[in-house]
């Protein structure tokens, strides 16, 4: 019970609060400092899951090749702009390995992935729309691995949902505060972006990583007790 609750305060309340306070406080070279913030936030929920210590080491592993899979899938698909399948990587880490593995997979992602397509104030906000779709994944893991469409459904509202927070960003280093007027024009200008490549983008890659990492997720899973 009590590792459920920090598990929620860490990722709900602390990571955006984190995020936020630190785009609004610290001038924009402090960027590096709220991604290694966020990270060891993230850290705390997944550790706090451990119970034994092979199935914990596994864990870790894991969590290192999935996040691999998404780094690389990132640098694969870099010429096409906007189509890429870290949000399936990430919801499939989710949905087979628990909320927190989520949330670490896409944090870790945006992180180490930037320090190819480049660091900025945008990667602290890329580290928790990521983390938390991943987050959510695993919440509703069961629906989500139960039914395809459920899964084509959550993909492409985690497009929509990855665009509405990155304009969130874009609205705070526009004006420096949150601007409504501005954060609606972000999200209007996005519109065909965010239909035309998050949107579709996540529907096709979850469709065909899904069934080719599942069953091998299962049987890693059975096979070592995780």
């Amino acid at each position: 019970m009590i590792k459920n609750v920090l598990k929620y305060l860490f990722t709900i309340l602390l990571i955006p609060l984190t995020v936020f306070l630190g785009v609004a406080l610290f001038p924009e070279r402090s960027y590096a400092i709220i991604s290694i913030a966020v990270v060891f936030l993230a850290c705390v929920p997944f550790f706090l899951s451990f119970e034994r210590k092979n199935s914990s080491t596994r864990r870790i592993v894991l969590l290192a090749v999935m996040t691999a899979f998404s780094v690389a899938g990132r640098f694969i698909f870099a010429p096409i702009p906007f189509f890429k399948p870290v949000t399936a990587i990430v919801i499939i880490s989710g949905m087979y390995f628990g909320s927190e593995f989520g949330f670490l997979t896409g944090t870790l992602t945006a992180l180490i992935s930037n320090f190819y397509f480049g660091q900025g104030p945008w990667t602290p906000f890329q580290m928790f729309s990521w983390g938390i779709i991943g987050f959510i994944a695993g919440i509703i893991a069961n629906p989500l691995i139960k039914s395809k469409l459920l899964l084509a459904v959550y993909g492409a509202l985690s497009g929509v949902a990855y665009s509405l927070m990155m304009d969130v960003w874009t609205t705070i280093w526009s004006d420096g505060a949150f601007n409504p007027l501005r954060f609606y024009g972000a999200v209007i200008s996005a519109l065909p972006i965010t239909l035309q490549y998050y949107v579709i983008s996540n529907i096709i890659f979850l469709l065909i990583f899904t069934p080719l990492f599942s069953k091998k997720i299962e049987r890693l899973k059975n096979k070592y007790g995780i």
